[in-house]
């Protein structure tokens, strides 16, 4: 995800929640957009947010969903909501599992914005770099993704998401039985058998 402009993503557009419409609209709308959000862990491939500006509210949201979140030094998020009276309540959805508690509540409590640097200590984004290295890093994170096998990365973010939840013993019992599943796929054994040849391994994609 990138955008153009001073700003990645400023959430929703708050005309659309005006008295005007109704309960059902309203309804409609941030149904929409959590269905957006987790489809975004449901993809079988990582999902990129390349981060050029302020990420605010449901934009910042969309950061803290995606898989890795790269970011320019100038960037920042906030979730502002509760100062015009409406807490950002879905937000701090994504933001409590990519946060630690406190941080997450201070940003929704004062709507205060984080910078670039306090995202990254904070593990919001994945990485800071100079605005004129964007592109270059995020193109090259994408490019070493895409030289792995799609099966394994799909399997390997599903199960990533899946375990996360779960009580430790759970998460270890869940990882087990899909690393032997991961052998068994075509591109698991090749991977190894590249691995003890000392060559690439030739993916089923």
């Amino acid at each position: 995800f990138a955008a153009e402009g001073p700003v990645f993503c400023s959430g929703h557009d708050l005309k659309e929640l005006s008295s005007e419409d109704d309960v059902k609209h309203h309804s409609q709308v941030f149904e929409l957009c959590a269905e957006v959000m987790t489809l975004i862990q449901k993809l079988p491939v990582p999902v990129i947010a390349k981060v050029n500006g302020l990420a605010t509210a449901a934009g910042c949201q969309l950061v803290a969903s995606c898989d890795i979140a790269v970011a320019s030094e100038k960037s920042q998020f906030a979730t502002p909501g509760v100062n015009i009276g409406l807490f950002c309540s879905t937000p701090a959805v994504a933001l409590g599992r990519s946060l630690p508690r406190k941080v997450a509540l201070e940003m929704l409590f004062t709507g205060e914005p984080l910078s670039a640097h306090e995202a990254l200590m904070h593990g919001l984004v994945s990485k800071v770099v100079p605005e004129d290295k964007l592109e270059e890093e995020t193109m090259k994170i994408s490019q070493k993704i895409c030289e792995s096998s799609k099966s394994v990365l799909a399997l390997g973010k599903a199960t990533f998401y899946r375990q996360i939840t779960q009580d430790l013993d759970t998460a270890y019992k869940i990882t087990t039985k899909v690393m032997v599943d991961n052998l068994t796929l075509r591109d698991g054994q090749e991977g190894i058998e590249a691995f003890v040849q000392k060559r690439k391994p030739i993916w089923s994609h």
